[in-house]
């Protein structure tokens, strides 16, 4: 049985752009894994216990997947291991978004490419108040989301170069608007 995936195409087109070697972030059930290059080498990261045996099962469907137990917040991987990060509403649920952003750059190769889906926080001064007021129920009946995070501001805050963002709105009002995009690891200044 296929689950309604609200960003569907989104998904596909940013995951479809990620290769080398790619750590997926929070991966949940396996959503991404089909959508990954063929020639991808995976490795999926997911801390829930339930979702990651769904993952394994999901992995064994799709070769050069390798799945660990991890949180965003302590990778278990070398500075510079992955040529690319994806992370699809994950963000949103982390304990500490910015020390997860800091560890999706440290891991990440100079150079190397973030593909991001996510909730964040309204432009709108009303919305946002909105989403401040609704996030304490929210995080209870979802899995810990918050949807009043300013993730792409965490980004930028953390070292990475934001090239591209779009905002889209996709279900009810106190979770929107999501955002999906890319943003880079810059390459070391040689000489410094």
């Amino acid at each position: 049985m296929r689950l309604w995936d609200p960003i569907g195409s989104e998904r596909k087109r940013l995951v479809s752009r990620a290769s080398g070697l790619v750590l997926d972030v929070g991966a949940g059930p396996g959503p991404n894994l089909p959508l990954f290059p063929p020639e991808a080498r995976v490795v999926a990261a997911e801390p829930d216990p339930h979702m990651l045996r769904r993952l394994r099962q999901a992995a064994r469907r799709r070769p050069q997947t390798h799945v660990v137990q991890a949180r965003a917040e302590a990778l278990p991987f070398r500075d510079g291991t992955f040529d690319a990060v994806v992370c699809t509403l994950v963000l949103c649920s982390v304990g500490d978004l910015h020390a997860s952003v800091r560890e999706l750059f440290r891991v990440l190769r100079p150079g190397g490419s973030l593909f991001f889906y996510e909730h964040v926080r309204a432009a709108s001064r009303f919305w946002a108040r909105v989403q401040d007021l609704f996030t304490p129920l929210w995080r209870r009946l979802a899995a810990g989301c918050h949807p009043n995070r300013d993730t792409v501001a965490a980004l930028r805050q953390a070292g990475f170069r934001v090239e591209e963002v779009r905002a889209c709105a996709v279900g009810p009002y106190p979770t929107r608007p999501h955002v999906h995009g890319a943003a880079s690891k810059p390459r070391a200044v040689s000489g410094t």
